[in-house]
């Protein structure tokens, strides 16, 4: 059974969301190489690929239903934080909002009794309980070094050491 028009649009939306994200997470990549935080921008640069990552299942999950991808425009993301929690504390606030969109989808997918994407969409709902979750820690582990040098290496070192596995 094909996906409706109203729930192909919103996916198709969120594929598109999805990848900006992936753009994003690289702009922030982009700015820790250019501090040598090479820990910073791995973790950062993994973040871009699972991005790149659920935009495919999006996209995969459309062309299995029979539908069309379409995929629109993304913007640009500005590249410039003035700190380095200003950087995580805005990939918290992205993936808060990502959080909501996931869930206006499930809603939709409930209202139109879409069962197979409702299923879908619970893989991401987890996801996101994660993806949160391991951004906050970081938010709370870099307000507890306020900027000092040496703590920000050790969590450098210890981000790119997590970025390996």
């Amino acid at each position: 059974m094909m996906l409706s028009k109203k729930m192909t649009q919103a996916i198709n939306d969120q594929i598109g969301y999805e990848f900006y994200s992936a753009y994003l997470y690289l702009a922030m990549s982009a700015h820790f190489e250019t501090q040598n935080l090479k820990g910073f921008a791995a973790w950062m640069r993994e973040k871009f690929a699972e991005e790149q990552t659920h935009a495919m299942k999006f996209f995969d999950y459309v062309n299995d239903r029979g539908n069309k991808v379409e995929l629109p425009a993304l913007p640009q993301p500005s590249g410039k934080w003035p700190s380095h929690l200003a950087v995580f504390e805005q990939s918290l606030e992205h993936e808060q909002s990502v959080t909501a969109r996931i869930h206006k989808l499930y809603e939709l997918a409930l209202a139109e009794k879409d069962y197979a994407t409702q299923s879908m969409l619970k893989w991401f709902i987890d996801e996101q309980v994660e993806e949160e979750k391991t951004v906050t820690e970081v938010i709370e582990q870099l307000k507890l070094i306020d900027s000092r040098g040496t703590a920000v290496l050790v969590l450098d070192h210890r981000l790119g050491k997590s970025a390996e596995k």
